[in-house]
């Protein structure tokens, strides 16, 4: 299909005719309810089907900082703006009385990637970090809209055979991610944006979930400190 097939399908009042302002106009808030639509549609689904892994996943991550451990972060592209903020909310959480936990992210060091990526190949630029930084008993999450980032499966097959807890977020199939992670939510969509969005959505609710499990912690300490 080439780019401009593939335009007129998408947007088959914008072609073929001297365009009138207002049915343009109509044309494209159809659209954009059609994709509010799919977006709340996917979502719900997302959701519906990945609730326990999601679970699972926050109370293994939430194992990984009670035993004082950290988290690492990796992603490519857009995913790298998400591996990006999740790393954020875990150092910086704006909710009052919730502590900051330790989260590096993997994509931040434009010197450390561009030289791994010319000497060694893009798809060490992870493996080669958490090498160097990581430790038996740390968590790391990774991102991929398809899960067949080369650099993330290298990663998370390394991670797991130095004793990392792992956790992905893919979409479409899962990819090579779905066989690698301890914990992989898959949304299920082909549809890059609707999988981004989910994966906004996913990693907020984990955090929120590592907090409450961790508080709860604490809860129950002072609970027997009392007693005691």
């Amino acid at each position: 299909m080439t780019g401009k097939t593939a335009l007129e399908t998408l947007y088959p009042f914008l072609h073929g005719k001297e365009q009138n302002p207002a049915a343009r106009d109509a044309g494209l808030l159809h659209s954009v309810e059609a994709k509010a639509r799919e977006s709340r549609e996917t979502n719900a689904r997302f959701f519906a089907e990945q609730a326990g892994v999601l679970l699972d996943a926050a109370k293994a991550l939430a194992a990984v900082y009670r035993r004082g451990g950290r988290l690492f972060t990796m992603g490519n592209g857009g995913s790298s703006c998400d591996a990006a903020h999740v790393a954020v909310e875990f150092l910086h959480p704006i909710t009052a009385g919730r502590p900051a936990l330790a989260a590096v992210n993997l994509t931040a060091d434009v010197a450390m990637t561009s030289a791994v990526a010319n000497d060694v190949g893009f798809e060490h630029v992870f493996v080669r970090q958490l090498i160097a930084h990581a430790r038996a008993g740390d968590g790391v999450v990774g991102l991929s809209t398809s899960g067949n980032s080369e650099n993330l499966a290298a990663a998370f097959a390394k991670a797991k055979e130095m004793g990392l807890t792992t956790i992905g977020l893919s979409g479409g199939d899962g990819g090579k991610m779905a066989k690698v992670c301890d914990h992989c939510l898959i949304v299920p969509t082909t549809s890059v944006h609707r999988i981004q969005e989910c994966h906004v959505a996913a990693y907020h609710i984990l955090w929120d979930l590592v907090h409450t499990l961790l508080a709860d912690d604490r809860g129950s300490a002072t609970s027997r400190d009392v007693a005691a």
